[in-house]
Protein backbone atom coordinates (compact mmCIF):
# COMPACT_ATOMS: atom_id res chain seq x y z
CA UNK A 1 0.00 0.00 0.00
CA UNK A 2 1.22 3.50 -0.74
CA UNK A 3 2.35 5.77 2.09
CA UNK A 4 2.51 9.55 2.09
CA UNK A 5 4.57 11.90 4.23
CA UNK A 6 4.06 15.64 3.94
CA UNK A 7 5.10 18.66 5.96
CA UNK A 8 2.13 18.56 8.38
CA UNK A 9 0.61 15.10 7.95
CA UNK A 10 1.43 11.59 6.88
CA UNK A 11 -0.47 8.46 6.00
CA UNK A 12 0.79 4.95 6.70
CA UNK A 13 -0.80 1.64 5.82
CA UNK A 14 -0.16 -2.05 5.88
CA UNK A 15 -1.68 -5.46 5.34
CA UNK A 16 -1.40 -8.74 7.19
CA UNK A 17 -1.47 -11.74 4.87
CA UNK A 18 -1.80 -15.36 5.97
CA UNK A 19 -1.80 -18.28 3.55
CA UNK A 20 -2.08 -15.89 0.62
CA UNK A 21 -5.21 -14.16 1.97
CA UNK A 22 -5.43 -10.65 3.41
CA UNK A 23 -6.73 -11.07 6.96
CA UNK A 24 -6.19 -7.55 8.29
CA UNK A 25 -5.52 -4.06 7.01
CA UNK A 26 -4.60 -0.88 8.80
CA UNK A 27 -4.28 2.75 7.90
CA UNK A 28 -2.82 5.37 10.18
CA UNK A 29 -2.92 9.07 9.46
CA UNK A 30 -0.44 11.03 11.55
CA UNK A 31 -0.08 14.74 12.20
CA UNK A 32 2.99 16.74 13.14
CA UNK A 33 2.88 17.79 16.80
CA UNK A 34 4.13 21.05 18.26
CA UNK A 35 3.48 23.02 21.43
CA UNK A 36 0.38 25.18 20.93
CA UNK A 37 -1.29 26.29 24.18
CA UNK A 38 -5.10 26.48 24.10
CA UNK A 39 -6.44 29.86 25.30
CA UNK A 40 -8.32 29.82 28.59
CA UNK A 41 -12.09 29.81 28.14
CA UNK A 42 -11.99 27.95 24.82
CA UNK A 43 -15.18 25.82 24.52
CA UNK A 44 -14.41 22.12 24.96
CA UNK A 45 -11.17 22.80 26.81
CA UNK A 46 -9.91 21.34 28.97
CA UNK A 47 -11.18 17.94 27.78
CA UNK A 48 -13.49 15.94 30.07
CA UNK A 49 -12.03 13.78 32.82
CA UNK A 50 -12.71 10.03 33.11
CA UNK A 51 -15.76 9.12 35.24
CA UNK A 52 -13.53 7.87 38.07
CA UNK A 53 -9.80 7.29 38.57
CA UNK A 54 -8.49 3.74 38.16
CA UNK A 55 -7.33 3.96 41.78
CA UNK A 56 -10.95 4.49 42.92
CA UNK A 57 -12.42 1.81 40.60
CA UNK A 58 -13.25 -1.77 41.58
CA UNK A 59 -11.19 -4.60 40.09
CA UNK A 60 -13.26 -6.70 37.65
CA UNK A 61 -12.43 -10.00 35.96
CA UNK A 62 -12.91 -10.47 32.22
CA UNK A 63 -12.13 -14.18 32.41
CA UNK A 64 -15.55 -15.65 31.83
CA UNK A 65 -18.42 -14.79 29.58
CA UNK A 66 -21.32 -17.24 29.76
CA UNK A 67 -19.10 -19.93 31.32
CA UNK A 68 -16.48 -19.66 28.55
CA UNK A 69 -12.92 -18.93 29.75
CA UNK A 70 -10.61 -17.02 27.46
CA UNK A 71 -7.00 -15.84 27.78
CA UNK A 72 -7.73 -12.15 27.39
CA UNK A 73 -8.11 -11.83 31.17
CA UNK A 74 -4.45 -12.74 31.57
CA UNK A 75 -3.39 -9.94 29.20
CA UNK A 76 -5.17 -7.08 30.98
CA UNK A 77 -6.07 -5.85 34.44
CA UNK A 78 -9.49 -4.18 34.52
CA UNK A 79 -11.17 -1.80 36.93
CA UNK A 80 -14.81 -0.75 36.65
CA UNK A 81 -15.30 3.03 36.78
CA UNK A 82 -19.07 3.11 36.11
CA UNK A 83 -21.95 0.87 35.04
CA UNK A 84 -21.90 -2.91 34.94
CA UNK A 85 -19.53 -4.78 32.65
CA UNK A 86 -21.27 -6.88 29.94
CA UNK A 87 -24.64 -5.25 30.79
CA UNK A 88 -24.78 -2.13 28.64
CA UNK A 89 -22.98 1.20 28.79
CA UNK A 90 -20.06 1.25 31.19
CA UNK A 91 -16.56 2.62 31.76
CA UNK A 92 -13.63 0.27 32.34
CA UNK A 93 -9.93 0.96 32.95
CA UNK A 94 -7.39 -1.25 31.15
CA UNK A 95 -3.74 -1.92 31.99
CA UNK A 96 -1.61 -4.45 30.13
CA UNK A 97 -0.17 -7.18 32.37
CA UNK A 98 2.14 -8.40 29.59
CA UNK A 99 3.67 -6.88 26.49
CA UNK A 100 1.96 -7.60 23.17
CA UNK A 101 5.38 -8.46 21.72
CA UNK A 102 7.63 -10.48 24.01
CA UNK A 103 10.51 -8.43 25.37
CA UNK A 104 9.11 -5.05 24.21
CA UNK A 105 7.57 -2.39 26.44
CA UNK A 106 4.04 -1.67 25.15
CA UNK A 107 3.74 1.69 23.43
CA UNK A 108 1.03 4.15 24.47
CA UNK A 109 -0.73 3.40 21.18
CA UNK A 110 -0.69 -0.36 21.79
CA UNK A 111 -2.28 0.27 25.19
CA UNK A 112 -5.02 2.36 23.55
CA UNK A 113 -5.64 -0.22 20.80
CA UNK A 114 -6.15 -3.04 23.31
CA UNK A 115 -8.67 -0.99 25.27
CA UNK A 116 -10.42 0.41 22.19
CA UNK A 117 -10.92 -3.06 20.73
CA UNK A 118 -12.94 -4.01 23.84
CA UNK A 119 -15.76 -1.47 23.47
CA UNK A 120 -18.35 -3.83 22.01
CA UNK A 121 -17.54 -6.51 24.58
CA UNK A 122 -17.60 -4.53 27.80
CA UNK A 123 -20.75 -2.62 26.79
CA UNK A 124 -22.58 -5.66 25.41
CA UNK A 125 -26.28 -5.55 26.14
CA UNK A 126 -27.17 -8.89 24.51
CA UNK A 127 -26.67 -12.29 26.15
CA UNK A 128 -23.31 -13.76 25.02
CA UNK A 129 -24.83 -17.27 25.22
CA UNK A 130 -27.52 -16.38 22.65
CA UNK A 131 -25.85 -13.78 20.43
CA UNK A 132 -22.60 -13.40 18.59
CA UNK A 133 -21.39 -9.91 17.68
CA UNK A 134 -18.16 -9.43 15.83
CA UNK A 135 -16.54 -6.07 15.25
CA UNK A 136 -15.94 -5.75 11.51
CA UNK A 137 -13.61 -2.81 11.95
CA UNK A 138 -12.04 -0.59 14.57
CA UNK A 139 -11.46 3.13 14.11
CA UNK A 140 -9.43 5.02 16.70
CA UNK A 141 -9.11 8.81 16.60
CA UNK A 142 -6.76 10.48 19.08
CA UNK A 143 -6.19 14.20 19.52
CA UNK A 144 -3.24 13.84 21.86
CA UNK A 145 -0.61 11.31 22.86
CA UNK A 146 -1.77 8.89 25.61
CA UNK A 147 0.04 9.09 28.96
CA UNK A 148 0.64 6.36 31.54
CA UNK A 149 -0.17 2.67 31.80
CA UNK A 150 -3.93 2.96 32.32
CA UNK A 151 -6.51 3.64 29.58
CA UNK A 152 -10.20 4.12 30.37
CA UNK A 153 -12.84 3.07 27.86
CA UNK A 154 -16.32 4.57 28.34
CA UNK A 155 -18.37 2.46 25.93
CA UNK A 156 -21.94 2.04 24.69
CA UNK A 157 -23.27 -0.36 22.05
CA UNK A 158 -26.17 0.60 19.77
CA UNK A 159 -28.16 -2.06 17.90
CA UNK A 160 -30.09 -1.39 14.69
CA UNK A 161 -32.48 -4.37 14.71
CA UNK A 162 -31.06 -5.36 11.31
CA UNK A 163 -28.16 -7.57 12.48
CA UNK A 164 -25.93 -4.48 12.59
CA UNK A 165 -24.63 -2.43 15.47
CA UNK A 166 -22.13 0.20 16.49
CA UNK A 167 -19.97 0.39 19.61
CA UNK A 168 -18.87 3.92 20.47
CA UNK A 169 -16.20 4.62 23.07
CA UNK A 170 -14.61 7.65 24.66
CA UNK A 171 -10.93 7.01 25.46
CA UNK A 172 -9.22 8.54 28.51
CA UNK A 173 -5.89 8.44 30.28
CA UNK A 174 -5.45 9.74 33.82
CA UNK A 175 -5.24 13.34 32.56
CA UNK A 176 -8.53 13.22 30.63
CA UNK A 177 -10.09 12.52 27.23
CA UNK A 178 -7.61 11.52 24.51
CA UNK A 179 -9.99 10.48 21.71
CA UNK A 180 -12.76 8.17 20.55
CA UNK A 181 -13.14 4.73 19.01
CA UNK A 182 -15.90 3.06 17.00
CA UNK A 183 -16.54 -0.53 15.98
CA UNK A 184 -19.06 -1.63 13.33
CA UNK A 185 -20.77 -4.83 14.51
CA UNK A 186 -22.22 -7.87 12.77
CA UNK A 187 -24.84 -9.28 15.16
CA UNK A 188 -26.05 -12.90 14.79
CA UNK A 189 -27.91 -15.54 16.78
CA UNK A 190 -25.55 -18.30 17.92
Amino acid sequence: MEDYLGRNAGHYSGRLIARGKEIARFTAPAQREEVLPVPEGTPGHPPPRPPRSWRDSAVVAMGTISDHHFGYAELVENRLAEGTIFRGPCAVWFRLNHPLIKGEEPSPYQRVAVAADSGSGVSASLDFAKYLFVNCDLTINLFRRPLGEWICLQAATRLGGNACGLAESALYDEAGLIGRATQSLAVRLR
